[in-house]
C-alpha cells in the first residue's frame, strides 16, 4: 500500500535531512520505503504521515538493495502505533488456509 510520508532525521554522516517518499509496503510495526538519503542500521528518524499529519519515531530495522539511486529501508516504530496507518491488519495468527479466508461475507439484510 502506498502512503505518502516525510522522513526526517540525521543521515549516515550525521547531517540533518528531510525527504518526501511513499511507502512500498506497510504493516502494524512500520513500513518499507525507498530513500535517496543514506542511513545506518538502528538510526532514529521521524516518519510523518502526510494525510493525517501524525508523526512517529522509528528506527532503521532493515537496509536493502539500492535501485535507481534509492535504498530500500525498513522502518520499525519505536513504540507500538497500531492506528498510524488507519487500516486494520489481520491478527498475527491469521493464515490464508483458515476457512474464513476463503469465504465471502454474507451481506447484512435491512
Amino acid at each position: 500500500m502506498q502512503v505518502a510520508v516525510r522522513i526526517r532525521g540525521k543521515d549516515a554522516q550525521g547531517k540533518a535531512f528531510e525527504e518526501e517518499t511513499a511507502t512500498l509496503a506497510i504493516n502494524a510495526h512500520g513500513a518499507l520505503i525507498l530513500l535517496q538519503t543514506r542511513l545506518t542500521s538502528g538510526a532514529k528518524v521521524l516518519m510523518h504521515h502526510n494525510a493525517t499529519k501524525q508523526e512517529e519515531e522509528c528506527h532503521v530495522a532493515f537496509l536493502g538493495p539500492v535501485r535507481s539511486g534509492k535504498a530500500e529501508i525498513g522502518l520499525e516504530f519505536s513504540a507500538p502505533s497500531p492506528t498510524f496507518w488507519r487500516v486494520t491488519f489481520p491478527p498475527e495468527d491469521w493464515s490464508p488456509k483458515h476457512p474464513d479466508a476463503r469465504s465471502i461475507p454474507t451481506p447484512i439484510k435491512r
